[in-house]
């Protein structure tokens, strides 16, 4: 049985066995965790090496019923698997394994940002991923500030997770071939992820700086009304892709505090 590979949820499985087992040794595994999610295994080609770990729990999150079926055929009786006909960005994480848990996946190219976003909603019990994503997107996430392509994924998820693109992978080794090149991303969580500011305050603001990203942050950062004589400080003359992690939690600590005073 062949699972067609679908375009409209950005299938391209991955056909080389030496990359496959690559990106599962990226995982640290029983080091803090022995559970994990795989997003969107297709036809098993991390799977068959993620059980030789004999993890707590193992659960396969697939939207597309057709690998469903092949996984159900060729992954049966095996401890701790489950294997759920479910949207990974839909679901209540905590419902399905238990938590601290791993997440890994050769990710479906036009959800991958989504995937991070949720990531994001879950760090408290997320201490690892490792994923396979469009290069460009493994790149923008991995960059630090005074790039072109730093943006909020670099920020948000720099703020938690140490970020490290391990290696690159060419298109030929997918059935059908993407038409770009792909790489794998290690997150591991910092041993401090609590940031010393409003968390909710942080995320509005990296998110306003970078919609304008052109403008600077005095301009950029207009919706959230602030006083003349806060704008006038030197850091809203700079623009988001300028600002470090660090400046962007000193920023809002500078905003925080005249919004309660």
């Amino acid at each position: 049985m062949e699972v067609r590979a679908k375009k409209h949820l950005g299938q391209h499985f991955l056909t080389d066995q030496n990359i496959a087992r690559k990106i599962v040794q990226s995982l640290s595994f029983h080091e803090n965790y022995t559970s994990l999610i795989e997003i969107g295994p297709g036809t098993g080609v991390l799977t068959q090496y993620l059980i030789e770990e004999k993890l707590m729990d193992l659960v396969l999150m697939e939207i597309d019923q057709e690998s469903v079926h092949y996984l159900e055929k060729h992954y049966t009786n095996i401890s701790g698997l489950k294997i759920l006909n479910k949207d990974f960005l839909k679901v209540k994480l905590n419902d399905y394994v238990s938590s601290p848990f791993g997440i890994i996946g050769n990710f479906p190219y036009n959800i991958s940002s989504q995937i991070f976003f949720k990531l994001l909603e879950y760090k408290t019990m997320i201490p690892e991923l490792v994923g396979m994503v469009q290069k460009e997107v493994a790149e923008r996430i991995c960059t630090n500030e005074g790039s072109k392509t730093y943006g909020i994924l670099s920020v948000l998820i720099g703020a938690y997770y140490k970020r490290e693109l391990l290696f690159t992978v060419p298109n030929h080794v997918f059935r059908p071939p993407p038409k770009v090149e792909s790489a794998v991303i290690r997150l591991k969580r910092k041993e401090n992820y609590h940031l010393d500011c409003d968390e909710k305050l942080f995320f509005r603001i990296v998110k306003q700086g970078f919609q304008n990203r052109r403008k600077t942050l005095r301009n950029a950062l207009k919706p959230i009304n602030l006083p003349a004589d806060l704008r006038g400080q030197d850091i809203f003359g700079l623009r988001a892709e300028q600002l470090s992690i660090s400046q962007f939690i000193e920023l809002t600590n500078k905003i925080d505090a005249f919004g309660r005073s």
